[in-house]
């Protein structure tokens, strides 16, 4: 038996008519007689493993027979194409060794509640469900970060604890920092980012965030992960440019390498097609009149008054009416971030924009270009009923040299949820925080 894996599942095409070492875990075993059918999983896919009685050692076939799911093994054999096996080939098999033995493994193949999935959070994702999950959440990750490199963007880290808040100061996660005072768990990299952007022009950061809201709906976590860019001499309009190429090329990569988990999710690509620019726009006041119009069409979007805040029921609504993404652009002021910039023809709306994934999954992207004058900052900020004090490095970003800069937050989990059709963002995150879980 060799030490070492020849090879993984996943490059079995490559060695049709020859003999390999696989290791991996047992999925699921099945036994007819003479012979046991294995299905063998290693982290890159799965693949059926035949023993038949008169090809091994009486060892080998024994220890084939007290194989359990989750058993951990190393199984040698002959692969061979076979287009009626799942991946299109098996494995001959030849020897058969264990590694790790399991003993009544908790996640059987039967029904199971979600409470009890999730108190074994740490087994369930080596499901073929939340292994694809998971799967379809590292493409996008990579896919994000290569293609904002390729376009000369530079990854700018930022804290996770912070002296100060950026999106407002009730739903922050406080801790005792020292002697310092009271230091939070950053609920974005915006500001910090903004910083790398007067260094190198256009960066990103990239990393946890954290917001204390205490919402129990199927698109919150209190703990998740962001990908911010930033960029200087750049407008609300080249904002809007920039986030549908780049959600664009995101959908169009996890498309091309990762359908086959998009299959395994059973998933229906026609939406993730049509993902193309340009994407729609629909300025804030349009979006008012068009749920007054057709609020019937979706239960809870009831009639806003100008001023209020979409819910999930009224972004459903307006993502409804396109074939593709929607920007919803030009919000009143007054209900976003201190830091956004006014249109200059109304200033009482500011020029952001959220974008809205079709199907119902709401908001994946927030962004607008920021404030660049120094003196309107100062006044926001004091609007706000925040401190200049706490601000004083971020107004110093406007004292010298300032430009007029914008950028987005996306929210990893809300886009591989949109992406893998999955109805709640738990499952989009190895291991979910929510308002009533933080075990395991």
């Amino acid at each position: 038996m060799s030490l070492l894996p020849t090879t993984s599942v996943a490059a079995l095409a490559k060695h049709v008519g020859q003999t390999v070492t696989l290791a991996g875990w047992i999925y699921h075993k099945t036994e007819k007689g003479k012979l046991v059918f294995l299905q063998l999983r290693d982290g890159t896919a799965t693949v059926q493993c035949v023993v038949f009685k008169k090809n091994v050692s009486a060892e080998a076939f024994a220890t084939a027979q007290q194989l359990t799911q989750e058993a951990a093994c190393r199984i040698t054999g002959s692969v061979r194409a076979d287009e009626r096996a799942p991946g299109g080939f098996e494995l001959d098999v030849a020897e058969v060794a264990l590694v790790g033995g399991s003993s009544d493994y908790p996640i059987s193949p039967k029904e199971h509640g979600v409470e009890f999935l999730m108190e074994h959070r740490h087994l369930w994702v080596r499901s073929a469900r939340q292994h694809a999950l998971l799967r379809v959440r590292a493409e996008v990750m990579a896919a994000s970060q290569e293609w904002l490199n390729a376009q000369g963007f530079v990854r700018f880290d930022t804290p996770i604890l912070t002296a100060t808040a950026a999106e407002g100061t009730s739903n922050l996660f406080a801790t005792e920092y020292f002697d310092l005072g009271t230091a939070y768990l950053a609920q974005t990299g915006q500001l910090y980012v903004e910083a790398g952007m007067m260094s190198f022009g256009k960066v990103y950061c990239f990393g946890p965030t954290f917001r204390a809201e205490k919402s129990k709906t199927r698109r919150h976590l209190t703990e998740f992960w962001m990908l911010e860019p930033e960029v200087a001499f750049a407008t609300h309009a080249d904002n809007l440019v920039l986030q549908e190429q780049f959600i664009s090329a995101i959908v169009q990569r996890v498309l091309e390498r990762r359908r086959a988990d998009l299959e395994v999710l059973e998933r229906d690509t026609t939406v993730l097609e049509r993902c193309l620019p340009p994407f729609p726009r629909i300025t804030y006041d349009a979006a008012l009149q068009l749920i007054a119009e057709r609020q019937g069409e979706v239960e809870g979007a009831t009639p806003l008054a100008w001023g209020e805040d979409f819910g999930a029921p009224h972004e459903q609504l307006i993502a409804s009416q396109f074939d593709r993404p929607v920007f919803v652009e030009k919000y009143p002021a007054a209900i976003k971030a201190f830091y956004m910039q006014p249109d200059a023809e109304r200033p009482e709306l500011a020029l952001c924009a959220d974008l809205l994934a079709p199907e119902g999954y709401g908001e994946i992207i927030g962004g607008s270009q920021r404030i660049h004058d120094v003196e309107l900052l100062e006044r926001r900020i004091v609007e706000h009923g925040l401190k200049l004090e706490d601000y004083r490095w971020y107004l110093d970003l406007r004292r010298y040299g300032s430009v007029p800069h914008s950028g987005f937050g996306m929210g990893i989990e809300r886009v591989v949820a949109w992406l893998t059709g999955t109805r709640h963002i738990r499952e989009t995150i190895p291991f979910p925080r929510m308002l009533y879980r933080i075990y395991p």
